[in-house]
């Protein structure tokens, strides 16, 4: 198959068992949806990008952005299921690790680490976003494997 500037490309395909079956003669053509390389491209980027929701204010966008869309993609794209697993096992371990720096706050220790987990976050994700985007697979560093 070439690969095209849509989106989408439609492939009708007509049933081979109508001629042999008359109550499906005349009847309506199944209709194919196939998604091209560049789509599935796409919405893995998607899935690494939407974790950026956090910074825009949305409390827990950083898990939800990537579970949502992977949850409504996974079955039909098989790409979005490997790199939105990627990116939620991530997001989780990136929560984890915040939670326990401010919860070190009372300790002072966790002052100097909070802001460069937060950066950590801000780079590997625009990072994860630009691998995908490529066609590319990228494994975070230092994410714990929650769902495989």
């Amino acid at each position: 198959m070439s690969e095209n500037n849509n989106d989408f490309q439609e492939k009708v395909e007509n049933d081979q068992d109508s001629a042999k079956n008359p109550k499906e003669q005349g009847g309506p053509k199944k209709v194919k949806i196939i998604c091209d390389a560049k789509t599935e491209r796409n919405w893995a980027m998607f899935c690494h990008l939407s974790a950026l929701s956090c910074f825009l204010g949305v409390p827990f966008g950083n898990v939800l952005g990537p579970l949502i869309l992977w949850l409504v993609k996974k079955d039909e794209l098989p790409v979005v299921d490997v790199e939105g697993k990627e990116a939620l096992n991530f997001q989780l371990s990136m929560t984890i690790y915040t939670m326990v720096a401010f919860m070190l706050c009372f300790f002072l220790i966790g002052f100097l680490l909070v802001f460069p987990i937060i950066i950590a976050n801000l780079v590997l994700v625009i990072v994860a976003a630009i691998k995908a985007s490529n066609g590319e697979h990228y494994e975070y560093p230092f994410t714990i494997r929650f769902i495989k």
